[in-house]
């Protein structure tokens, strides 16, 4: 697990255990996958380009194989055609698109586990949990998906 964002990874891998198979347990897992690849673009596990554009194809290829809800499919597709920028702002556009897609088709947990993802990437904190320096009051990202 990436250490940035092992919180929200262990956020979604809970999910996925009290999900019945199917494609929101794909997408949950999907999701873990993508914040593992994001969290890749960052200190101190950041990966050299070469091996970013090989985890961006094995990606590609593990997201194909899973049967998932349409509108996460073209999100996680979006996101990895701006993840191939291969800079942490990269992943936190891509992070920012897939808020609203993971809203609707997995839930607000699932969102509020992506968007915090995506404040920690904005942010540049490494410590990947908690609240930290002018970060919104705890709640406050609920109501931030809730009116995207």
């Amino acid at each position: 697990m990436s250490t940035r964002f092992s919180a929200q990874q262990s956020r979604l891998t809970e999910a996925m255990a009290e999900s019945a198979r199917g494609p929101r347990r794909n997408g949950l897992f999907a999701l873990w996958l993508f914040l593992g690849s994001c969290g890749h673009l960052f200190p101190p596990n950041r990966v050299s380009e070469r091996a970013h554009r090989r985890r961006l194809q094995a990606l590609e290829k593990r997201l194909r194989s899973l049967l998932l809800p349409r509108p996460l499919e073209r999100a996680l597709r979006g996101g990895i055609q701006r993840l191939g920028g291969g800079t942490e702002r990269s992943a936190c556009i891509a992070l920012r698109m897939l808020v609203t897609p993971v809203r609707e088709t997995l839930g607000w947990d699932a969102a509020e586990a992506v968007a915090r993802a995506a404040q920690l990437a904005e942010s540049g904190d490494t410590r990947g949990g908690g609240r930290h320096r002018g970060d919104a009051e705890p709640g406050r990202v609920d109501r931030a998906v809730r009116s995207s």
